[in-house]
């Protein structure tokens, strides 16, 4: 079997997107993990456009890399210019990239119109610079930008635009959405037509072994469609970036595109180890990009193999195919099953399960939960996003709860002055067993003075909590109408080593709803430690 060869962007492409900036040292450590995911080429940036580009390389010139080659990309000569005076190609050459990704005008738009160039100069600016830059001893690929509009437009001429590149001496020609508009029947057939032009007997003698690729964008969220659509067709390259990061709507998604080709086409693009790690690989990229993940992106995604519904559940809950397309361990991702307003006996008991809650003979106290669940969410709760606090419910409802600490009470004070911003002081008090604590804490609002009031209060006794912090804290408010007065719903996540949770709480009082979502975060925490120190007995 032919193998299908994975092309990464993220690092250039993918730098182009709205609001995604990674630094020369953050290229660096997402390339590696690229690498140790099975990806086949890194394209690391343009060296000759900016000095974090430049930069970029430099490092990874002391770095061995497994699987992967590293890309630079760039422009082919200006045109009028010899190749070898050009300072963009000489940047190129100068990155010592083993790999370089040229790319060209393929739509006579573009030639004539856009660079005031002509065709004949533009084939010749192909062809000049792929010789020049094998003659450096690089592999290059060529990128035919635009290259299914200039079909659309002059099929003649962007077939022209291929073959200069094949006489420069390229042994990979990569087909290019630059302006992501085509749908997936006309991917097919350009890309069809075009490699069964190049594979005809005339053209196999002279390049046995030219390979064709894909590189598509967003904009008609076709993507993904018409990269596995090129395969399809006869494309044995894909280009792509990790979360589909990319200018205007993005490029194709590689952590959708990659189990596609392994799992539903049977494609050998890379082993069932590396797969496993695209949802790990989806998130890293996501932080070190500071891009909060989307729930809903397939495969990878927190609610790709999430259900609901009473219906789903049982039926999962019997046989997982009937609601399930592949086994989400496969992508290293994970079932789960949400409990909310909708969610009838068969979601309690799966999530009692997973949670370790016991419910007793047969799950006698599911139809309780389940009704004490849908009351507190037509008051304003919502378990599905605060999983943490929904285990605490279930274990309260069964008889089940140990309290790690309680609450006797708590004073808040804010102050503001002309000179200075404002700031918090929060006084606590809290039973641990048969003792008392009594803390005080200042922090920038009042949440963060009652988080560190809660925590000086709690380490001398459970100096676990040190490993545990805060990373997101999120208020909705309910119900708008009632202005000031309407209840608020906070929601905060919190991680340590090796655990990310998320807890709630619901009030008329932005501070009372943020105890309870703050107080729930620490009394999971402990839970936990005193489940894990369960097993290890």
């Amino acid at each position: 079997m032919e193998k299908t060869l994975l092309y990464d962007t993220t690092l250039r492409d993918g730098m182009q997107g709205e609001n995604i900036f990674f630094s020369p040292e953050d290229k660096v450590k997402i390339a590696k993990r690229l690498d140790d995911s099975g990806i086949h080429y890194i394209e690391g940036g343009w060296p000759g456009s900016n000095p974090g580009a430049q930069q970029f390389f430099e490092l990874a010139k002391n770095i061995e890399f497994k699987t992967a080659k590293i890309a630079a990309f760039g422009a082919t000569r200006r045109q009028g210019k010899p190749v070898d005076t050009d300072a963009n190609i000489q940047a190129l050459i100068d990155s010592e990239a083993p790999v370089i990704t040229l790319f060209g005008k393929s739509w006579d738009l573009h030639v004539e119109s856009i660079m005031g160039n002509t065709k004949k100069e533009n084939l010749a600016m192909i062809k000049e610079s792929i010789e020049y830059l094998l003659n450096h001893d690089r592999e290059v690929l060529y990128d035919a930008e635009h290259f299914f509009d200039g079909y659309k437009a002059n099929p003649a001429y962007a077939i022209k635009t291929l073959e200069a590149a094949i006489e420069g001496g390229t042994k990979c020609l990569v087909l290019c959405d630059t302006n992501g508009g085509c749908l997936p029947c006309e991917i097919e057939t350009i890309t069809r037509t075009t490699i069964d032009h190049f594979r005809s007997d005339l053209q196999i003698k002279k390049n046995p072994r030219l390979i064709f690729g894909i590189h598509t964008h967003n904009d008609c969220a076709m993507a993904v469609a018409n990269s596995v659509t090129a395969v399809h067709a006869g494309a044995t390259m894909v280009q792509g970036t990790v979360n589909g990061y990319g200018e205007r709507c993005g490029n194709a998604d590689l952590t959708a595109v990659i189990p596609i080709l392994s799992l539903k086409m049977k494609k050998d693009c890379i082993s069932q180890a590396n797969l496993e790690k695209l949802q790990i690989l989806s998130r890293f990229v996501s932080e070190t990009a500071n891009v909060q993940p989307v729930s809903s992106r397939p495969f990878v995604g927190k609610s790709a193999f999430a259900h609901k519904g009473g219906v789903h559940v049982s039926a999962i809950m019997k046989n997982p195919k009937a609601y399930e397309h592949i086994p989400p361990e496969l992508v290293g991702n994970k079932r789960r099953v949400i409990v909310s307003e909708q969610s009838g006996k068969s979601n309690i008991e799966y999530k009692a399960k997973e949670l370790g809650v016991d419910l007793g003979q047969k799950g006698a106290n599911g139809h309780q939960i389940v009704a004490s669940i849908k009351e507190l969410e037509n008051d304003g709760f919502e378990f599905d996003a605060a999983e943490g606090s929904l285990k605490l419910i279930m274990e309260k409802l069964t008889d089940q709860f140990v309290p790690h600490f309680e609450l006797e009470s708590f004073r808040v004070m804010v102050e503001k002055d002309k000179e200075r911003p404002c700031y918090s002081h929060a006084m606590i008090k809290i039973r641990v067993g048969d003792k008392t604590e009594i803390t005080s804490a200042e922090g920038d609002g009042p949440v963060s003075a009652l988080d560190n009031a809660l925590r000086k209060a709690l380490t001398t006794i459970y100096p676990q909590i040190n490993d545990m912090h805060l990373v997101d804290f999120k208020v909705r408010v309910i119900d708008g109408m009632d202005g000031t007065d309407a209840k608020v719903r906070v929601l905060i996540e919190s991680r340590d080593e090796n655990n990310i949770f998320s807890t709630i709480g619901v009030s008329e009082d932005i501070i009372e709803a943020s105890w309870q979502a703050l107080a729930d975060s620490f009394q999971y925490k402990l839970s936990l430690d005193n489940k894990n120190k369960a097993k290890i007995k």
